[in-house]
C-alpha cells in the first residue's frame, strides 16, 4: 500500500496541474509542473501550433546557445542545469495573455541509498539510517520494508517523518540465523533506486558510549590515573550482556594517541605517565562476545597526576 500511495504521489508530477497564482496580466492560466534530468535537452510546449513568445520569471527568453524557440509553440532549452528552473509562460507575440504556464524543477534520478543498521543493545530497536551519494535536486521519498527472511511477509520500517533518511525496526527477534532484509527504495519524479540491505541483529550491535568518565589523581601517585566510568545507560543489562572496553588518550601537546585494551571492568589505573601532565581521555565499549562493533569514543575529559602540595 505504501508503495502504491507515494508512486501515486510522486510519478504524475510531470503532468499534474500546479498551483497557479494570477500574475500582473490578470491571467492565471494553466499551470504544469514539468522535471527534467541535470545535462539533458528539455521541450518546453505551448500546445498551440505557431510561433510563440517564451518568458521565464516573467522576463523574455531570448534564443541563445541554451535556449532556442520553434515555429511549433515549443522551447528547446539545452544542457538544462539548475539555473534554469522556474516558471515558463508561453504567449503570443506582442500579447500579455497567458496561454500556458509550465513550473520547471531540473535534478537527477536517485541513486542507490546507501544504508547502515545497529543496535545500541540487547534486545532494542534496530535503527537504519542512509544516504545519497549525490543530491538528486527533487523532492525525493522513501519506501522502508523488512522482511526476516526473504520470504517472509513484508512490513515497514517506521520512518520519523515522510522524506526522512531513517527508520526504525522494533519486533526483533534475538539470536535467529534467519537475516533480516531491509529494503530502501528511493523514489522521485524521474526514477527510483532499490537497495535490499541484509543484516542479522548480533552482528550489527554497537553500543552507545560508556557515561561519567572520570579523571581523577591517586593521592602520592605522580605518575598515574584513576580512571572509572558506567555502562551506556541504553545497556539495560550489563549483568547479562557484559561490555568490554578501549581506552583512549593522550598528552597535552603531543601529536598521536595512544589505546589500551580491552578490559572488562569499569575502573582503570593509568600508570606511566608525565608527571604534572595533563592527559586528555576517552573510553568505547563494545559487547564482550566480540559482536558488532565498538561505539564511539566517549566525551573527552581532562585530568592531571598527583602533585606534591
Amino acid at each position: 500500500m505504501k508503495w502504491m500511495v507515494i508512486l501515486a504521489w510522486v510519478l504524475p508530477a510531470c503532468s499534474t496541474p500546479c498551483s497557479s497564482t494570477a500574475r500582473s496580466d490578470g491571467e492565471e492560466g494553466p499551470c504544469h509542473v514539468q522535471h527534467g534530468a541535470l545535462g539533458s535537452d528539455l521541450l518546453l510546449r505551448c500546445d498551440v501550433a505557431a510561433r510563440v513568445e517564451w518568458r521565464v520569471n516573467g522576463t523574455k527568453v531570448d534564443a541563445s546557445e541554451n535556449a532556442a524557440a520553434g515555429d511549433q509553440g515549443q522551447l528547446l532549452l539545452r544542457n538544462a542545469s539548475l539555473a534554469q528552473e522556474g516558471e515558463y509562460t508561453c504567449h503570443q507575440p506582442g500579447s500579455v495573455k497567458t496561454l500556458r504556464r509550465i513550473q520547471l524543477r531540473v535534478g537527477s534520478p536517485p541513486e542507490k541509498p546507501d544504508v547502515e543498521c545497529w543496535a545500541v543493545s540487547y534486545p532494542q530497536t534496530v535503527k537504519c539510517t542512509w544516504k545519497l551519494q549525490s543530491e538528486p535536486h527533487l523532492e525525493t521519498f522513501f519506501i522502508t520494508t523488512y522482511r526476516h527472511g526473504r520470504a517472509a511477509q513484508e512490513n515497514e520500517c517506521v520512518q520519523p517523518g515522510a522524506g526522512a533518511r531513517s527508520c526504525t525496526i522494533s519486533d526483533i527477534q534475538m539470536f535467529s540465523i534467519t537475516p533480516y532484509v531491509l529494503n530502501i527504495t528511493a523514489v522521485n519524479p524521474l526514477g527510483t533506486a532499490m537497495n535490499l540491505f541484509p543484516f542479522v541483529v548480533e552482528q550489527i550491535i554497537r553500543p552507545d558510549p560508556p557515561e561519567d568518565l572520570r579523571v581523577s589523581p591517586i593521592p602520592g601517585e605522580s605518575r598515574k590515573l584513576l580512571l572509572e566510568w558506567q555502562p551506556p545507560s541504553s545497556w539495560p543489562f550489563p549483568q547479562y550482556f557484559p561490555l568490554k572496553y578501549l581506552i583512549r588518550y593522550t598528552r597535552e601537546g603531543a601529536n598521536s594517541n595512544r589505546t589500551i585494551g580491552p578490559y572488562e571492568q569499569t575502573s582503570f589505573i593509568l600508570t606511566g605517565i608525565r608527571p604534572r601532565a595533563i592527559h586528555h581521555v576517552q573510553v568505547a565499549a563494545k559487547d564482550f562476545t566480540d559482536y558488532g562493533e565498538y561505539s564511539a569514543w566517549s566525551p573527552r575529559v581532562s585530568g592531571s597526576p598527583w602533585t606534591q602540595p
